[in-house]
């Protein structure tokens, strides 16, 4: 028993020496995402969602700011290999609090008719998303540049609309 007290003493002693410890921890590598891979598993409802929020022209988003929600109006909408896409400003709080919490939702609102969308967002940070997106939008080329460190595109992810009235029942799709 002392022999094996003294190996597991002697092991403790090693692995607690300066000599041995690491002066530098190696940050683990960033996980790749395959943004290309993926595209909604519904176009026709994702289609059907962006042709509502682009013909009313403005909606809403709604992020967490801690216990704090927090509603912002956009105006862009990009459907870009499979995938709708919004977009904003590193620079912003709406940046900060999506990287602290992706999940959002989305509202938007025609006379007696409305649409919510919950979902995740997904940043791609690829310069040819970022490129066609801003193709699509040439006026917000004077905010933004796919070749800058601003600039931001979010894809929505496992998203669910519910489109809802003061006179039907709502109707949930998912995309």
């Amino acid at each position: 028993m002392k022999k094996i007290f003294a190996i597991l003493l002697a092991a403790a002693f090693v692995a607690c020496s300066s000599e041995n410890t690491p002066t530098e921890q190696s940050a683990p590598a960033p996980v790749k995402i395959d943004h290309a891979a993926y595209s909604s598993p519904n176009a026709d409802a994702q289609q059907r969602v962006y042709d509502y929020m682009k013909g009313i022209g403005v909606f809403f988003i709604a992020t967490a700011d801690g216990d704090q929600p927090r509603v912002r109006p956009f105006g862009a909408l990009h459907i870009y290999e499979g995938k709708m896409y919004i977009i904003t400003g590193h620079k912003k709080r709406v940046a900060q609090q999506l990287a602290a919490n992706p999940k959002v939702e989305f509202c938007a609102q025609k006379d007696s008719e409305w649409v919510r969308v919950a979902c995740t967002l997904v940043e791609d940070e690829r310069v040819e998303a970022k490129k066609a997106y801003l193709d699509a939008y040439p006026h917000l080329r004077g905010q933004y540049n796919e070749n800058d460190d601003n600039t931001a595109i979010y894809y929505l992810k496992d998203a669910t609309a519910t489109f809802s009235s003061f006179t039907t029942a709502d109707e949930v799709v998912n995309f």
